[in-house]
């Protein structure tokens, strides 16, 4: 199952989770009303704020925790494109027999990290890219390491060598922290406590005689979109919150690779 099709199902089960929940909470509280006027809300209150006001707290924690990992996201793409582009000018320390190779390595080395933030959320095809960009570090390293030392320069060996290392450590970094996510209990348990938060919420309601569709709706509809909200901070790629336009610096690096 894709990662958007996942998401939505998540979405559409927790709209009708919480609407079904404030249903099934609001006949509770009709009927307990009608069996025991005086005491329908007895305690009622310190639950309801003990569940809404841990609720919040996780919310909040998931947000807040969700937006970080998406600005550290984006700072590591423009880190992975300096770094590139710090390895590439290094280059020039190398006779001029021994760039060639290398540049037409970096461009398709480029190019394969590319096609691997395109092709996410398809993991199985993102994780051939991945490969490809491993195969050509590697041969990067080798024909580096081999022109080094056949040019006895010491600048092109403490300087080049040491780019290297940064652009190929940046990419193991971001690609990991592509898949940073708090642990499944965590939304879990986000989940079951904006359910029984429905539940409460809907036995509150029913303790008035007239529906309030209004007060159902804007509860429903609140906890939903922040639920989504965090998921598209956390899944960057697959939502509406993308963080595509930031790979247009990688992208306008390659363009200024040309031969």
């Amino acid at each position: 199952m894709s990662l958007t099709l996942l998401g939505i199902l998540t979405v559409l089960g927790m709209l009708a989770g919480t609407l079904g929940l404030l249903e099934v909470g609001r006949r509770f509280g009709v009927r307990r009303l009608a069996q025991d006027p005086e005491g329908a809300k007895a305690g009622a209150g310190a639950v309801e704020g003990a569940v809404f006001g841990l609720m919040a707290l996780l919310i909040a924690f998931t947000f807040s925790g969700a937006g970080a990992r998406f600005d550290a996201r984006r700072a590591l793409a423009v880190e992975e494109a300096n770094c590139v582009g710090t390895a590439w000018l290094r280059l020039d320390l190398l006779p001029a027999s021994a760039q060639a190779p290398l540049r037409e390595k970096f461009r398709q080395y480029v190019d394969a990290r590319l096609a691997l933030l395109r092709k996410l959320p398809d993991i199985a095809a993102a994780k051939a890219e991945q490969t490809r960009a491993g195969v050509l570090q590697t041969e990067i390293w080798a024909h580096a390491v081999a022109a080094c030392r056949d040019s006895g320069s010491t600048p092109a060996t403490m300087l080049l060598l040491p780019a290297l290392n940064q652009m190929f450590d940046i990419a193991t970094t971001r690609t990991t922290g592509m898949q940073m996510h708090p642990p499944v209990v965590i939304y879990g348990m986000l989940a079951l406590l904006v359910l029984a938060g429905a539940l409460l919420a809907g036995y509150g309601m029913g303790v008035g005689k007239v529906r309030h569709w209004l007060h159902t709706l804007a509860f429903v509809l609140v906890l939903v979109l922040a639920i989504y909200v965090i998921l598209d901070f956390e899944f960057p790629r697959v939502g509406l919150i993308r963080i595509h336009g930031i790979d247009q610096v990688l992208l306008d690096l390659r363009e200024s690779m040309k031969p």
